[in-house]
């Protein structure tokens, strides 16, 4: 075992000394010159958050009544552990969080001895309501295959609310999660933040105010998709080819807008859906979540979007992330990660086990995500493997900053960490109470809060919504 850890600490080593030659690093202890800057002025015919009220979030709280979770263990979501600890929510928000905290009078008081509680999950890289159950192919909405370059299409018009992946997610804990189109184009369209609620629409299930996100994919799915039709691109060399066109006809897209804006001359510039998104990324509004394995593709797609001057959020299943936790630092670029999915295809071959507590080790931003209905019912458990290989592989990472994983980074990497994502006073109440220790394979999400609302409670059958898809399914979702 002693002499395994010592070769997969050599091998990493060795693997991000041959991976991270593109970009120079930075000087210890200064920001990152590409840093990502505040949002650039962008003519309101290019801003897809301008046109994105016509789709309205309508997310209104579930009715909640102040409430003092007591006694239990608490995992704040900012690397504390708080014993004995008083978790005080009021009006949907926290209140305080500390250990032996007095009750106010009239808080309904929730018994937390020998319990632990956790800001509700996050789920950065979801597929549910666009890719719903059943798997058939009516319901098969996230891929739109007809052009490398769809960033006209947003997710959330595919969102099928009735899904019941919502459900079963809920009980996993899982209480807000990004929607992404499909990897199968290099530009797959616009992704969009829910809040985890059983809802008719899903304008009644966005994150109010969250940021959109633009799915990008490097790598295998684009070639093999438009390779097989003997179409472009089918090289990886054809994929970087495809991101820039894409990217230069922002330029001079946005160009002519701002030059038709100054002059106000004849007729504005026609709209281009496609572009529309694409500039508002060059313009900071959009944040870029792109699919990508190996290391020397993440590292180039750095240097594109420093050609362009735009910034990548998060590299998601970055199996190789462990070979460049110095350039993700460097670039504020978070790596969205499995346990330990490998293998499964050539540009996966390279991933260990140990990859997120790597990331998390070199300083950069790590976190778990599913990209799976069922993954996503246990992303503690999916949390607990990763931190297990990083301590049997020597990095001593406490439980309380792996718990970051699932909670406070993925709301960095979405935009949201001021709203949710840790159980810090004025953030939206999204609470879980587990059965036991959330690392354990024994600990069941028991009582789960959004917005201070008890949104699942597993005691109690008439806090267990069901799909009205699902309502004469023999045992309901449970």
């Amino acid at each position: 075992m002693r002499v395994w850890m010592w070769t997969v600490a050599l091998v990493a080593a060795a693997a991000v000394g041959g991976c991270a030659t593109t970009t120079p690093p930075a000087k210890p202890g200064k920001p990152s010159a590409e840093a990502p800057s505040k949002p650039k002025p962008l003519a309101p015919g290019l801003d897809p958050l301008v046109h994105a009220d016509a789709f309205p979030s309508t997310y209104r709280p579930m009715p909640s009544r102040p409430t003092a979770v007591v006694g239990a263990a608490v995992f704040t979501g900012t690397g504390a552990l708080i014993e004995n600890g008083v978790v005080l929510v009021k009006d949907g928000r926290i209140e305080a969080v500390g250990p032996n905290l007095p009750v106010p009078a009239g808080y309904e008081t929730v018994d937390g001895r020998g319990k632990w509680v956790t800001p509700g999950l996050i789920d950065a890289h979801s597929h549910l309501g666009v890719y719903a159950s059943p798997s058939v192919p009516a319901n098969s909405d996230g891929n739109e295959l007809t052009n490398p370059v769809t960033a006209e299409v947003w997710a959330e018009h595919s969102v099928w609310p009735q899904d019941p992946g919502f459900n079963t997610a809920r009980v996993g804990g899982v209480t807000t999660l990004l929607v992404l189109p499909g990897s199968g184009n290099l530009i797959g369209g616009l992704s969009v933040v829910l809040k985890n609620v059983p809802a008719r629409t899903v304008q009644a299930m966005k994150f109010p105010g969250a940021p959109y996100g633009l799915k990008m994919a490097c790598g295998e799915n684009p070639k093999r998709v438009y390779g097989s039709r003997k179409q472009f691109p089918s090289t990886e060399m054809g994929d970087v080819a495809g991101y820039r066109q894409a990217w230069a006809d922002a330029e001079d897209y946005d160009a002519k807008w701002k030059a038709w804006e100054k002059e106000k001359k004849g007729a504005p510039p026609k709209r281009d859906l496609r572009l529309e998104s694409l500039a508002a990324v060059l313009a900071g509004r959009v944040r870029v979540q792109m699919h990508c394995y190996r290391c020397d593709e993440m590292a180039t797609m750095l240097d594109v979007a420093k050609e362009f001057h735009y910034h990548i959020a998060s590299f998601h299943h970055a199996s190789e992330a462990y070979k460049i936790p110095d350039l993700l630092r460097e670039n504020e670029t978070c790596a969205s990660m499995w346990a330990d999915w490998w293998g499964f295809k050539m540009e996966a071959w390279d991933g260990i086990p140990e990859n997120i507590s790597m990331v998390e080790a070199g300083g950069a931003c790590a976190m778990i995500h599913s990209d799976d209905p069922n993954g996503i019912q246990r992303l503690n458990q999916e949390v607990a493997k990763a931190w297990a290989a990083g301590r049997r592989a020597g990095l001593e990472i406490s439980k309380a900053k792996a718990v970051e994983w699932m909670t406070l980074n993925p709301a960095r990497a979405l935009g949201i960490d001021k709203e949710t994502g840790s159980l810090a006073p004025g953030k939206m109440a999204d609470v879980v109470i587990w059965s036991a220790d959330p690392f354990s394979v024994y600990a069941r999400a028991e009582k789960v809060f959004i917005d201070g609302a008890l949104a699942y409670d597993r005691d109690d059958p008439g806090r267990q919504p069901s799909s009205d898809f699902s309502l004469g399914s023999m045992g309901g979702e449970r």
